[in-house]
């Protein structure tokens, strides 16, 4: 498969984070660039947390400048699980066993398959974006390193006996990647954020969004056009910039 135009493509065999290697070479890129290690050995997930990294998944980062505004920049987040939805469908024909978890998950039959990490920051005055991307394609986490309550954890392999390298993966990503960006710099968030809902798990049902200080209940009614979670309470609509969702037992 071709590689998008004007994206840099780069495989390490070792590294410790792709996101810290993509902020290492930032200033030398002249345009947005890939980065793949096929082993990391300090992944971050959200809020800091360790990624666990096991061989033969896939640890990506796209590190791109960026010139809009910092609450536009976040966006992609959006961007890219869809971007993570179309390569799961074009590899497998199987779009009806994937859905994306608010705010940068994707789930294979109910589990989390990936996961997406977003950090911003300065190098000579431009800011750039860095967007971290952890698939499960050989191997799942043990459910003993995820967080209570959070979704059991699966791979691509174990659910649906595909054997992707992430070489190859990246490739199929990349190239979906880059064609929701140009639909998002051309036409903004709107088309990005009505199929994002079309694919949106459990909207529509009970879910819990929490914080590190608060916890709210409610139905999972849409994602506004600033990317924020909406929820119908008990006490009326509530609007969410930013939580850990977790969904009600079936």
């Amino acid at each position: 498969m071709t590689f998008p135009t004007g994206y840099g493509r780069r495989v390490l065999p070792e590294v410790d984070s792709t996101n810290a290697e993509a902020a290492r070479i930032a200033a030398e890129l002249s345009g947005p660039e890939w980065i793949c290690a096929l082993r990391q050995t300090a992944g971050r997930g959200r809020r800091g947390r360790a990624w666990a990294d096991q061989e033969g998944n896939l640890a990506a980062t796209l590190v791109m400048r960026v010139e809009d505004a910092p609450e536009v920049t976040a966006l992609r987040s959006f961007v890219a699980a869809l971007a993570l939805f179309d390569a799961f469908v074009t590899l497998t024909g199987r779009a009806d066993a994937f859905a994306l978890k608010w705010p940068n998950d994707v789930l294979l039959n109910g589990g989390k398959v990936a996961g997406i990490l977003l950090e911003s920051f300065q190098v000579g005055g431009v800011r750039h974006l860095t967007i971290g991307t952890g698939v499960n394609l050989r191997r799942a986490p043990d459910t003993a390193q995820v967080e209570t309550q959070a979704l059991r954890p699966v791979s691509l392999e174990g659910e649906t006996g595909l054997d992707v390298t992430p070489e190859a993966f990246l490739d199929v990503l990349a190239g979906a990647y880059a064609k929701l960006e140009a639909q998002f710099v051309t036409h903004g968030f709107t088309p990005i954020r009505r199929a994002w809902l079309d694919r949106a798990a459990r909207l529509g049902e009970v879910v819990t969004a929490r914080t590190g200080t608060t916890q709210t209940t409610g139905t999972f009614d849409t994602v506004d056009e600033a990317g924020n979670l909406v929820l119908i309470t008990s006490q009326g609509r509530v609007s969410i910039p930013a939580a850990d969702v977790f969904f009600k037992e079936s």
